[in-house]
This record gives C-alpha cells, sequence and structure tokens, in this order.
C-alpha cells in the first residue's frame, strides 16, 4: 500500500475542503489514491463540508411531527432562506422531525441515530447535505412533549410546506375525553401560543430570576410615587398580576375570542370533551432565534462566492 504522506493529506484537503482527519482516513481507505480518496469523502459527505461549517447559519425551517399522545419539534439552520424551499431540505427537516419522535428530543441521539432510508446516521447524513446543497447546517435543537392519555397538537406558522415553516409550536393536552374535539382545541391553542409567546405555562414554572428582577422593577417604579411602604406593596401586587397576564400561558386572554381567560377556556372546554383538560406541557421554536446573524457587504459576498 502506498504511503499516506503528508503532502497528500494537504492536496487531499485543498481539493475537498475536508478535514485533515478525514483526508487521512480516505487516503487510508483507498490506499493512498488521490482520486478515489476524492470519491470517498464525496460518498461519506464530508467534502467540502468543513469550508461551510464555519458559516454563520440562521435560516432554515422549524419542522413538526405528532404521533400518538406524543409531538416533535426541531429546528435546522441554513446560511440562506434559498435553502428553506430546497425540496432536499425539506424531507431532510421534515424526516428529522419523526426522527426526533422516536428519540424524544434528545439531540445527541438523533445525531447519532440512522437516518432512514440510507447507509448514514444523521450527523453524517447532515456532512452529505453540506456537501450537495452547498451550504452549512446546522441541527441547533429539538423538543418532545408527551401526553397520556391525551393528544399533542401542531402548528406552523409562516407555513412553507406541510409541517414546515418559520415557527413552529406543540401543546400537549391531558385528558381521557374526545380526542378529536380535544385535537381541535389543541390546534387553537398551539395558535395562541404562536401569537401570545407565553413565558411559562403557569405562574409557578415562571422562572424565580424573572420574577425577582421584574419584581424589583415594579418595586422601584412605584416608591418612584411617593407612596407609603403599605400602598407601594398593594402596587407591586397588582401589576405583577398584569405581568403574569402578559407572560403566563393559564393567565392569559385567549386571543380566540379575545376575553376569556386562558384556564377558564380549559374549564369550559371539559363540558364539550367529556373529561378534564389539562395542559401538559408546550414547546414553541422560533426560526434562528437567539443567532447571532453574520452581516456582508455585496463585496464580501463576491469574494466569498469566489473562494469556494
Amino acid at each position: 500500500m502506498a504511503e499516506v504522506t503528508a503532502s497528500l493529506v494537504k492536496e487531499l484537503r485543498e481539493r475537498t475542503g475536508a478535514g485533515m482527519m478525514d483526508c487521512k482516513k480516505a487516503l487510508v481507505e483507498t490506499a493512498a489514491e488521490i482520486e478515489a480518496a476524492v470519491d470517498w469523502l464525496r460518498k461519506e459527505g464530508l467534502a467540502a463540508a468543513s469550508k461551510k461549517a464555519g458559516r454563520v447559519a440562521a435560516e432554515g425551517l422549524v419542522g413538526v411531527a405528532t404521533g400518538d399522545g406524543i409531538g416533535a419539534l426541531v429546528e435546522v439552520n441554513s446560511e440562506t432562506d434559498f435553502v428553506a424551499r430546497n425540496p432536499i431540505f425539506q424531507d431532510f427537516v421534515r424526516m428529522l422531525a419523526e426522527v426526533a419522535l422516536a428519540h424524544h428530543g434528545d439531540i445527541e441521539a438523533i445525531r447519532a441515530a440512522d437516518y432512514p432510508d440510507s447507509d448514514r446516521d444523521v450527523a453524517k447524513q447532515i456532512s452529505h447535505l453540506v456537501a450537495t446543497i452547498g451550504e452549512n447546517l446546522n441541527l441547533r435543537r429539538a423538543a418532545v412533549v408527551e401526553a397520556d392519555p391525551g393528544v399533542v397538537v401542531g402548528y406552523v406558522h409562516r407555513q412553507v410546506a406541510p409541517g414546515l415553516g418559520a415557527i413552529g409550536v406543540i401543546v400537549g393536552l391531558q385528558s381521557s375525553g374526545d380526542r378529536e374535539r380535544l385535537a381541535a382545541l389543541g390546534k387553537q391553542l398551539a395558535m395562541h401560543v404562536a401569537w401570545a409567546v407565553p413565558q411559562a405555562l403557569s405562574i409557578d414554572d415562571l422562572d424565580p430570576a424573572v420574577l425577582a428582577r421584574e419584581r424589583n422593577l415594579l418595586t422601584d417604579q412605584a416608591r418612584a410615587s411617593g407612596k407609603p411602604e403599605d400602598i407601594v406593596e398593594k402596587m407591586v401586587e397588582g401589576r405583577l398580576r398584569r405581568f403574569y397576564e402578559q407572560v403566563v400561558l393559564l393567565e392569559q386572554t385567549y386571543v380566540i375570542d379575545g376575553k376569556t381567560k386562558l384556564s377558564k377556556v380549559l374549564e369550559d372546554a371539559a363540558n364539550e370533551v367529556g373529561g378534564v383538560v389539562k395542559i401538559v406541557d408546550y414547546r414553541w421554536f422560533v426560526l434562528g432565534e437567539g443567532v447571532e446573524k453574520a452581516e456582508k457587504d455585496f463585496a464580501a459576498e463576491v469574494a466569498a462566492q469566489l473562494d469556494q
């Protein structure tokens, strides 16, 4: 077998953009035949992937999948919104949401899972798509909600294809009542979550740090009025109630009718579905939320394209 030299690794790396260790492995696997090594890297989905891996991926799609009493969300990022319209990418995100169902949203388990109808795992399939599509791709996050007995309902806002879009929501409703009516209610509740963006399901679920910060701010504002401390305390409690109505799901006003407290909506729904209804959990993903997007001028974009 021919020797795998540093110069061969360097040449292969320059030609494919793959990582040094991947290039070395490719040469070992192909008896140091450079052309065969290029083909090996392409087959493994590693060629050109590393050059793209450093690029900021803040576009892409959120995918939603639901099953019997379970629902999953995934966010897969790309560099441009153009990729979101690519059927290959859409099929990948849709399939990944199904994989997330089977692995309960565990991101590392999803990456290591076999990708359906292929001889690759999910991580290798991502690398393969990076080489195929020509952009950095990133499985950013996943979440699962379960309800037993009950239903988990998904909703996608700004949908570009079934189950795919810019905002994804899953809501779990626990109940022994009529599943069809329960699912209809769940769809409306998921739409509510997408619009109202609650920070917590109940007051008890609020992040203590968030609550403490809000209480301190309201206390400072109330004290600025010059009122006595006992009045200040009452002012703070009244303003906290309004804060809860803004950020706590069960305290919010139902956007579907614009007047009913959401906890009352669930109470009233019990008669319609034939059983007590409880929201056990919800999750929502907004595409690219919190990802710092790189700013490029036109000249920089052209230069980047020429460098590929």
